[in-house]
Order: structure tokens, then sequence, then C-alpha cells
């Protein structure tokens, strides 16, 4: 079969991926509260991805079929104790800081950096106004617009409870420093405008930099919104963004036995989506490489390259389940195609970010080298369905079996992304130089 035959094939199985109900179902004692995911309609037939709660506390996820004329709180409570029983989640090297039930979390900033996207900023803005936190400011970075759409919305609707500020360069590492030189909280944490985060993210991401003075980063948990769509699916049946309900203090005085290519596979650490860093830590390190991220020729990477430099100064990232947003996937085959390339791009840019910027790891880096071309060819590897000879992994909430191949396609893209990567960096780098000089004049 040709190569466009293929393609044409992996289109057509991907068009027939049906959708799946999100839901989240809290178990405190012989009780069992079901509710709709964040913006979905009630629970019905059909296949859901239940997150389990226990006494409000994230603890897994499956996936579950509720029949028709069935009740779906009685069908589902059944594998959710199982789940709850099991506390699923990877091994990891383990140090859990006290609960923020019993921790006061410092002061935050929150910084959104948003780009013509005002609908969706208005959700995220929602959700983050109503958290539990008890000292938190929000900024709102508007990147390169070209209407007002999003300072009309932020000074109609939210007024002084959400500062606005405009940054006309492009680039999502600029926007993220620009919210860096606007934050007045000890932590700065970041997320998405197509996020809704829980009720109590920002003190569950925050609190644990109370309880250990060497950390400089944590991440959280990051879940499916919606799955309503083929691309939506798909991404989370090979596992999304999640990392696991397991915390998880990566520290690089002890670096985790493993993790051989440790501290450069920075995407086990996280996502910019629901990340902090201690402020005056990440302003130590120079905050994020402005020549990587989102809206430059580097795609991404700055999210990694801020996790690297911290670790690489000698602070700890902790890794929390209990802070919690729910993201909006992408939601069409195009979308997707973007999205790998993206991310093999903003994956090469950023380790080229780090050797540009910090040479003196380049010895680690080439010691790593072997490890790390074995590692990008499984992570760029097509993968089938289980039975199909794949590795475990891929349901959404159920990541024992896989229910749907990863097309061919994104993985040539994504290594196509990989080679680019380093070029797109050197080519954003000298995009933000010549901007400085024009600034200067």
């Amino acid at each position: 079969m040709s190569r466009a035959a293929r393609t044409q094939e992996e289109i057509r199985r991907f068009l027939a991926i049906g959708a799946v109900q999100v839901a989240e179902l809290d178990l405190n004692g012989a009780e069992a509260t079901l509710r709709p995911g964040p913006g979905s309609p009630p629970v019905t037939h059909g296949e859901v991805f239940v997150l389990v709660r226990r006494a409000g506390v994230p603890v897994g996820t499956f996936l579950g079929r509720v029949p028709e004329g069935a009740d779906p709180r009685t069908v589902l409570a059944g594998p959710a104790r199982e789940v709850l029983a099991g506390d699923a989640g990877p091994a990891g090297p383990v140090t859990s800081p006290p609960s923020a039930s019993v921790v006061s979390p410092p002061s935050a900033s929150v910084v959104v950096a948003t780009r013509e996207r005002a609908g969706q900023l208005a959700r995220a803005l929602d959700s983050l106004l109503a958290q539990d936190h008890p000292r938190f400011d929000i900024v709102v970075v508007d990147n390169a617009p070209v209407t007002d759409a999003t300072k009309e919305l932020v000074h109609r609707k939210y007024g002084e409870r959400v500062r606005y500020v405009r940054e006309p360069v492009p680039g999502l590492a600029v926007a993220h420093n620009t919210g860096l030189a606007e934050a007045g909280g000890e932590v700065i944490a970041f997320t998405d405008d197509d996020v809704i985060a829980d009720p109590r993210w920002l003190t569950e991401l925050t609190a644990p930099f109370t309880a250990d003075p060497r950390l400089g980063c944590t991440t959280g948990l990051i879940l499916p919104a919606r799955l309503r769509t083929p691309a939506q699916v798909l991404l989370e049946s090979h596992g999304g963004f999640a990392k696991g309900f397991t915390p998880t203090t990566y520290d690089p005085a002890n670096p985790p036995r493993d993790e051989p290519l440790f501290p450069f596979t920075a995407g086990r650490f996280g996502s910019g989506a629901n990340m902090a860093f201690r402020t005056d830590v990440l302003r130590a390190v120079g905050g994020f490489d402005p020549a990587t991220g989102a809206g430059t020729p580097a795609r991404g990477g700055d999210d990694l390259y801020g996790f690297v430099r911290v670790l690489a100064h000698g602070h700890r990232l902790h890794y929390t389940p209990r802070a919690l947003v729910w993201h909006h996937h992408r939601e069409t085959w195009a979308d997707l195609e973007t999205q790998a390339h993206g991310y093999g791009a903003g994956l090469t840019a950023y380790l080229t970010a780090i050797l540009v910027n910090r040479p003196a790891l380049l010895p680690a880096f080439l010691a790593r080298l072997p490890r790390g071309l074995a590692h990008a060819r499984a992570l760029t590897a097509v993968r089938e369905t289980e039975g199909d000879g794949a590795a475990p992994g891929g349901a959404p909430g159920d990541h024992g079996s896989r229910t749907h191949p990863w097309p061919r396609r994104l993985s040539r893209l994504q290594r196509r992304g990989m080679l680019y990567g380093p070029v797109g960096y050197l080519r954003a780098r000298r995009a933000v130089r010549d901007a400085a000089r024009r600034g200067r004049r």
C-alpha cells in the first residue's frame, strides 16, 4: 500500500472514533457522587472517561461503559472503588509534601498568556477567580493581538480583579516573561486560556513551596475537559497530558535511578498548562528563553526549558496530581498534525536552547545522547492497538490497553519536527536579536 493510501486509511479509521463522555466520581466513605466533567452534559449510557476522587482528592481514572437504561452512578461506582483500592499511578522517586489542607500556601500570581481567544479565556478566568487560595492575583498577557477583543473582555467583565498587559512581541515565552515582570506573588503560576482550573488547583500547586525551601518548580495534573471529537479521544488514548497520580519530587542532588536521561526528558515533569515557580528562582535563572514557545519559529519547548534550567541550578521540581486543570484538547485532524510537528520541534528546540545558554551541560548531554536517540525513536514509533504488538497503554482513563492506533503520519510529522527544532530555534533566536536591535533605534 502506498503512503498516500495508508494515510487515507488512517484518516478513515480516525473518523470512525466515537465520542466519550467525561465525568468525575467522588467516593467519600459509602457515598458516591457522580458529576459531569466541566462543561459536559449529565452522564447517560455509553463510554465514560471517569476521574475518581477520594473525598475530593484525584486518585485515578478509568474508562467505563454504562448500558442503556442503567443508572450511571451505580454502574461506575464499582470500577471506581477498584481504582481507589489500587490507588493506581506510575512508580517513581516519591517525596510527598504535606497536603495543602495542613500547609498555608504562599502568595501567588497567576499568569495566562492569550491571543485572540476571548471566549475560551473567559471560561478560564471564571475558574481562576473561583479558586480557594487566600492570596493571589491574575495577570492576562495579550500576546501580539490584532484586535482589542481580549482587552475589552478583561476590562468589561473582570475590572480590577484581573490585570491586563499587552505584549506586542509574539511568542509564548516572551508573554510569560512579561507576566513574570508583573508578578508580585512569592510563587508565579502559569496556565493556558483553554483550561478550566479545579477550585483547589492553585492552593495545591503552591502549598509544596511552603513545605520545601529547596523547591523551585511544581507541576500538576492535566485531564481532558471534553472527548467529543476523534482528535480529542485519540490524543487522550495515547496519554494526553497526564503524568499519573503519584506525587513525585525530582532532585538534581539525587537523580532518579530509573531516569537515565534526567534532566533532559523534561516532558516527564509536566506541561506549561499547569506549572508554578518560586518567583525569585525563575527570575534568577533568567526566565524563559524568548526564542522558544508557540508563536515563534521554534514552535514550543518554553516550559521544558524552564524545568531544566531550574533543575540545573540545583532546585527541586515536584509533580502533584492534587493540582488539577481540565484541558480542552484540539479538535481536528489538522490540529493533530500541527500539534505533532510542533511537539517534535519544541523538544529539540528546547534542548538546543539549553545547550546554547548553558554550555556547561554539554558533557552531560553528550553522555546521554545514545540513550536519548533510542528514546526519541521510541517516542515517535507507530503505536498500534494492544494485540498488534504494542506496549501497554492508551485507552482514555485505562492505560492498560490501546483502543485506537497512533497514525503513522503523526509519527512522521513528529520526527520531522525533531529535525526542524534546532533550525527553528536558531531562526527564532535571530528574530529576537533583530527585534532587540530595532527597539534600540
